[in-house]
């Protein structure tokens, strides 16, 4: 989340020469910033528990590989367009580095949900 945050005001507060890629970028930045609150606020509260009828580790799961795809894209669109502004170059950097934090999530969460309770229904 907070490399999304600073990757978000890196090139918000950054004078931009493209202005659909860039607006592209913070569109995205602030869905998965929405969302990733979204599911903590999930967890926090427990709603999960009482909305039986949504499979929670696969919402999770679709939200993360979406959001990664699209943050993907965002971020290389973003350095592609940046023309050495460094407020931008970063936005981008940041991006990319989201992008790679979301992958670990979304793996760390697949690997906590499936292969836990896979292995978990023998024993």
């Amino acid at each position: 989340q907070i490399s999304l945050l600073i990757g978000f005001i890196s090139v918000n507060n950054s004078p931009w020469t493209d202005y659909s890629a860039y607006s592209f970028f913070q569109i995205v930045t602030m869905c998965d910033l929405v969302m990733i609150l979204f599911f903590y606020m999930m967890h926090i509260f427990r709603v999960y528990r009482k909305l039986t009828c949504v499979s929670w580790p696969l919402a999770e799961f679709l939200h993360y590989l979406i959001g990664t795809i699209l943050l993907l894209i965002g971020s290389i669109v973003a350095a592609a367009k940046s023309y050495n502004i460094t407020g931008l170059v970063a936005g981008a950097t940041f991006g990319f580095l989201a992008t790679i934090l979301c992958v670990i999530s979304m793996w760390s969460s697949y690997k906590v949900s499936c292969i836990t309770q896979s292995t978990s229904k023998y024993h």
